[in-house]
């Protein structure tokens, strides 16, 4: 092999450096999921993005369209990582929906459990601000969407009544560890999954 040869495939191996653009999304993901939105001033995200204010506002405009640029990017990760610890779960829709405490107490050990972004983001804003509930919004169908199709696979006689139930189960068990940051907040949780799910076991069974 030719050194030039060799030369083009060591810089083909090197990673490829994440855009301004990227740098300050994944700092601003972090610092508004971590710290707070009101707390986190674009100066805060520029210097530890390492990016200017002409990057920023040329790419997003303003802060509300960065935060609107986070919680799509937060809300689409979340849910397919979620949505994966279930299917990992196995080929049985129940075996997936008991999985939902699993997946969440999964996420509050993994070292960057910060709560809800939607929820955080609605409580930190005056209550009219349309835009932030229909993202909350958007982000709860899609959830609600999932666990119906599973509800329904698992023999449920009212699936949407099912998902609701399950996201209220999970909307509860993430504020609950947000606040308290109890692990047993998940004991809790698991058992009041089981009765949920004991109950959509026995309609289908008598089905």
């Amino acid at each position: 092999m030719s050194k030039m040869k060799a030369a083009l495939l060591l810089k083909s191996a090197e990673p490829i450096a994440a855009s301004p653009q990227s740098r300050i999304l994944d700092v601003a993901r972090e610092l508004f999921c971590r710290d707070g939105i009101h707390a986190t001033g674009i100066d805060r995200i520029l210097a530890a993005a390492g990016a200017s204010k002409m990057t920023l506002y040329a790419r997003y405009g303003s802060k509300d369209a960065l935060l609107r640029a986070v919680l799509t990017e937060e809300g689409t990760d979340w849910r397919q990582r979620f949505f994966a610890r279930l299917d990992a779960a196995g080929a049985d829709p129940l075996a997936q929906l008991r999985a939902i405490v699993p997946a969440l107490g999964d996420w509050f050990s993994g070292g960057k459990f910060y709560g809800c972004a939607f929820m955080n983001a609605v409580s930190e804003h005056r209550k009219d601000e349309v835009w932030l509930r229909e993202m909350a919004a958007a982000h709860h169908r899609e959830i609600l969407a999932r666990l119906a199709t599973i509800a329904t696979m698992a023999g449920s006689a009212e699936p949407a009544v099912l998902a609701r139930q399950l996201l209220l189960l999970i909307d509860g068990t993430i504020a609950a560890l947000m606040v308290s940051g109890d692990p047993t907040v998940l004991d809790i949780a698991r058992r009041n999954l089981d009765a949920i799910l004991n109950s959509t076991e026995h309609q289908s069974r008598s089905a």
